[in-house]
């Protein structure tokens, strides 16, 4: 983005965005277009405010006669000095940007605390906007799917298993059963947008975890999006132009990973 006060976003960028966004729907895949400055936010929303409502006042408008399976997310995680209070602030004016062109795009947003579940809560939406999706990231336990991980505060040792015991599933389920009783009461549906466990586990339990989250996510009839596609929480190996079987089985059990 450009200086102040436009903090203009460079042509280039638009292209690359038209071009992926393009591609994406020619694929028949839904698209989130999210501002993810989380951690720039987090360290500095005050200091960053107008640029973050810049973006949505440019974003919004350019993408204003897209299909509706194009949606925006105000915020990816929303943490640290963006604390709840401050967020629904800052998430009713991107909010009130975004609508002045796009009254009935569906919008996904999420609580403080990284879009935590014990933060819900908190959140605070428009009552008479019904074209809002609430998001939640799911990595409980963190010991277990953030063993290994260097940027957590604590160190997860790895070496943690999880064996899918009923306790182990019962304690998803009891989670998931409270975001549910919120959603129920608010009349919100739920998109779980982040789930996953760090490759420093075992395989085996990575597998077992991944399908559990991801089945009692469906059986509440939320949508669900597994963390992350290439990287350290792998399901793709773009290195090896190949699915990681064992996840890919995971997420959609009986489907025949495809390169």
């Amino acid at each position: 983005m450009g200086g102040a006060p436009e903090f203009r976003l460079d042509e280039s960028w638009w292209h690359t965005a038209d071009w992926i966004v393009a591609g994406a729907l020619a694929a028949n895949l839904n698209v989130i277009l999210d501002f993810h400055e989380y951690e720039t936010m987090g360290a500095d929303p005050e200091g960053n405010r107008a640029r973050f409502l810049a973006f949505w006042s440019q974003a919004a408008p350019h993408f204003k006669d897209a299909p509706p399976r194009v949606m925006f997310e105000i915020l990816n995680e929303p943490n640290k000095g963006l604390t709840p209070a401050l967020w629904n602030q800052y998430l009713a004016a991107a909010l009130s940007i975004i609508r002045t062109s796009n009254p009935t795009r569906d919008v996904v947003v999420g609580p403080a605390f990284y879009n935590s579940i014990k933060h819900l809560d908190e959140l605070e939406l428009p009552e008479l906007d019904r074209h809002l999706i609430v998001t939640v990231h799911y990595y409980l336990p963190m010991e277990f799917t953030h063993q290994g991980a260097s940027w957590t505060k604590k160190n997860y040792p790895v070496g943690t298993r999880w064996e899918g015991t009923g306790a182990e599933r019962a304690s998803v389920e009891a989670d998931f059963a409270k975001v549910q009783a919120w959603s129920e009461k608010h009349q919100r549906p739920i998109f779980l947008g982040e789930f996953g466990a760090y490759d420093k586990g075992d395989m085996a339990s990575r597998a077992r975890y991944t399908d559990c989250v991801a089945r009692a996510a469906e059986k509440l009839g939320w949508s669900w999006a597994y963390w992350q596609f290439d990287g350290d929480f792998i399901v793709f190996d773009v290195g090896k132009d190949a699915w990681v079987p064992e996840i890919h089985e995971a997420l959609i059990p009986g489907a025949a990973p495809k390169s």
